[in-house]
C-alpha cells in the first residue's frame, strides 16, 4: 500500500464508525428510558449492574462497568463461561443483567440467560438485532443498530464495540444526572493520579498569594504593575479597588501589544489599558472546575475571590503541572 492508500484506509474506517454513531444516536427512545429506570430501581434496592458479553464484547463489558462504577452506579462484570461453572454465587435476585452481543445469537450469552432468570434478575440486552433471540429473552432491549463492520471481511468487531460503548457511556452521564450523583463522590472514587488530585484539590490549594500575587490599584502605572508582576515573578497583575474587589486584570501580553503598536504607555494607569470585569474563579471550586475553565476560554491566568467578590488569589496554568493537576 502507498502511504496515501494507507490514509484513506484510516479515514474510511472513521467514515464507517462515525456513521455507525450517529445511527445508534437516532435511534435513541422509550427502550433507553426504560433501561435507566429500571437501573435507577436496581440501585435504590441495593442491587448491582452486572455486565456480561464475550470475546471483544467482554472487553467491552469491563469498560462498561469500569464507567458506571466510577461514576455511582455500582456494577460488576460477569464472564458468561466462567458464570456456568460457579460465578452466578455473585449475582442477586435485586440485580439486572446487562447482556451484550451484536448478533444477539453468542451461544455462551444466550445460555445464560435461562440461569440468570432463576437467580431472578431483570435482563436488558444490547444487540443489533431486534428479532435475535437475546432480545426475545430480555426484559428490555436496547438497540445499537449500528450498521456493518468497518472490518473488510465484515466480521472483526469494531463498528459494533463503538458503538455499544458509546451507548453504555451514554447510560452512565445519563445515570451521573438522573441520581444527581455529586462530585466529591466522583473524587472519593479516584483518590490517585492526576484526577484524583484535580477533584480533591480546592482552588486555594493551586492559587498564588502573598508575595507571588501581583495586585495592584487602578492608578498604579504601567511600569509599576510591570515591575509587580516581576516581583511576583508572574505574567499578570490584578487591578482590585480599596476594598479588595476585583476591577481588572493586565496582562504581560497586554503590555506586548501595545508596545508592538508603537505606544508608551508605561506612564499611564494601569486602568486604562486593563480587561475590566476579567473571569474569575470562586475560592471553594476544585481544581476540576479550574481546569474546565482554562480548557474552554484558552487563558493563562485567572482571578479567584471569594464570596464577596475580593481578590484572595490568582491561578497561574504554568503552576498547575508542579502540583501535579495537570
Amino acid at each position: 500500500m502507498t502511504d496515501r492508500e494507507m490514509l484513506e484506509r484510516a479515514a474510511a474506517v472513521f467514515e464507517v464508525e462515525l456513521e455507525g454513531l450517529r445511527k445508534t444516536k437516532d435511534s435513541l427512545g422509550e427502550s433507553f428510558v426504560e433501561t435507566v429506570r429500571l437501573i435507577l430501581k436496581t440501585l435504590e434496592q441495593g442491587g448491582l449492574v452486572v455486565v456480561s458479553g464475550v470475546g471483544k464484547n467482554l472487553h467491552v463489558a469491563e469498560k462498561m462497568s469500569a464507567i458506571f462504577a466510577s461514576t455511582g452506579t455500582r456494577s460488576i462484570v460477569l464472564n458468561p463461561v466462567q458464570a456456568m461453572h460457579g460465578d452466578l454465587g455473585m449475582v442477586a435476585p435485586r440485580d439486572l443483567l446487562l447482556a451484550l452481543s451484536f448478533s444477539g445469537e453468542s451461544d455462551e450469552i444466550v445460555k445464560l440467560i435461562p440461569a440468570i432468570r432463576r437467580h431472578g434478575l431483570k435482563v436488558v440486552s444490547m444487540t443489533g438485532n431486534p428479532s435475535s433471540t437475546l432480545a426475545r429473552l430480555s426484559d428490555v432491549h436496547l438497540a445499537v443498530p449500528c450498521g456493518k463492520e468497518a472490518c473488510p471481511f465484515g466480521m472483526a468487531p469494531t463498528n459494533s464495540t463503538t458503538a455499544t460503548m458509546a451507548m453504555g457511556d451514554a447510560l452512565a452521564m445519563t445515570l451521573i444526572d438522573a441520581r444527581r450523583f455529586p462530585i466529591e463522590e466522583y473524587a472519593a472514587n479516584h483518590p490517585a493520579g492526576a484526577i484524583g488530585r484535580a477533584l480533591v484539590l480546592r482552588v486555594t490549594d493551586v492559587m498564588r498569594t502573598g508575595e507571588r500575587l501581583a495586585l495592584v490599584r487602578p492608578s498604579t502605572t504601567v511600569l509599576d504593575a510591570l515591575m509587580a508582576m516581576t516581583k511576583a515573578h508572574g505574567g499578570s497583575a490584578l487591578v482590585s479597588d480599596e476594598a479588595g474587589k476585583l476591577l481588572g486584570i493586565f496582562t504581560d501580553g497586554d503590555f506586548r501589544r501595545h508596545v508592538a503598536e508603537g505606544r508608551d504607555v508605561l506612564r499611564d494607569p494601569v486602568e486604562r489599558h486593563m480587561t475590566a470585569h476579567p473571569m474569575f474563579i470562586h475560592d471553594t471550586a476544585y481544581a476540576a472546575e479550574l481546569l474546565k475553565v482554562f480548557e474552554k476560554k484558552q487563558i493563562d491566568d485567572l482571578p479567584v475571590c471569594d464570596a464577596a467578590g475580593r481578590v484572595v488569589g490568582l491561578v497561574d496554568i504554568q503552576d498547575l503541572p508542579k502540583m501535579k493537576v495537570l
